[in-house]
């Protein structure tokens, strides 16, 4: 798993590469961490390379769109497969978060 993380144009992009499976999540959590506080700051994630994704992963997701809220900013998911679409489905997650 290869996470990152960038500030262009006052918004923060992250991608998301290779499955984050729980042991992944771990190591993602830690460089995604600042994102909980998005400072008003949109969020956009790149899932156009994550092949996978666990329930830990999904706490990571919600827990940036929460931040993100509290401050005012939106969270929007991009390039996002089938497979990991249908986790958002089944999960609820397909209504409270933006897809592009």
């Amino acid at each position: 798993m290869n996470t990152t993380i960038e500030e262009i144009d006052g918004k923060y992009f992250a991608t998301l590469n290779g499955e984050m499976d729980t042991a992944a999540a771990l190591e993602a959590e830690e460089v995604l961490k600042p994102l909980y506080q998005s400072d008003g700051k949109d969020v956009i994630i790149d899932c156009t390379n994550l092949e996978y994704i666990a329930s830990s992963g999904l706490r990571i997701l919600l827990s940036i769109l929460k931040g993100a809220k509290a401050s005012g900013s939106k969270v929007v998911m991009r390039g996002v497969n089938e497979d990991i679409m249908n986790v958002f489905k089944l999960t609820g997650f397909i209504s409270i978060f933006e897809f592009e």
